[in-house]
């Protein structure tokens, strides 16, 4: 399969260097560039691409109202937010706005191709460094009004957000390892996801945990 990508950020020299880093790959091919929000949305009716890496701070139109507005006229693409560390108060901001993947600028390639596979497949992804550090700030929303999930669903999936082990939510709990993967893959069945950067997105966009 061959990977269509889009580079919106207004820095020339990044999008330079990632674009010649996935053109090593005979999958990859950056098809479009933009500088800024206003000139992404002005070609992205007519884009052919699959997966677009969207800068967050960006002059002008942020990346979480670029991808709002984009997605309102595109839903079919794959949105990968580009950060630093330092950042993660945003990330709220563009999972609500649509975006499914989450990388920091200087990710390893391997983790850039992931990421592009795994969006482009159906699923949410965050760069295994950006993800540790996002779960030690998550915490229980107050407000949480979901009724998808059962309260102890709900409890073991924030424990999950977190970074939590099983047997480690089993302690916490004070309930059987056994008893955690069942809810879990309940979970997993009831949320249609896959993985824990999936949980994430899903707890965040449904209002059960916060930044």
């Amino acid at each position: 399969m061959e990977y269509r990508i889009a580079l919106v950020d207004d820095h020339s020299l990044f999008r330079n260097g990632l674009k010649s880093i996935l053109e090593r790959y005979a999958k990859c091919h950056v098809v479009a560039e933009a500088a800024d929000g206003e000139e992404f949305l002005e070609m992205v009716d007519t884009l052919k691409a699959d997966v677009v890496f969207m800068d967050f701070a960006m002059p002008g139109l942020d990346g979480a109202q670029t991808t709002e507005r984009a997605l309102a006229r595109r839903p079919d693409l794959k949105i990968i937010t580009l950060s630093m560390f330092g950042d993660e108060n945003y990330y709220s901001r563009m999972v609500e706005a649509g975006a499914c993947g989450f990388l920091l600028k200087d990710s390893d390639i391997s983790d850039v191709v992931e990421a592009i596979e795994t969006v482009t497949a159906g699923g949410s992804y965050f760069s295994p460094s950006l993800l540790s550090s996002l779960t030690g700030r998550m915490r229980t929303r107050k407000d949480d009004d979901d009724e998808q999930l059962s309260q102890r669903e709900r409890e073991i999936l924030v424990a999950v957000c977190r970074g939590l082990s099983n047997q480690e939510i089993a302690d916490e709990l004070f309930i059987s390892k056994r008893t955690v993967d069942k809810h879990r893959a309940n979970i997993l069945e009831k949320t249609g996801c896959k993985n824990t950067a999936s949980l994430v997105v899903f707890a965040i966009k449904n209002h059960i945990v916060e930044i």
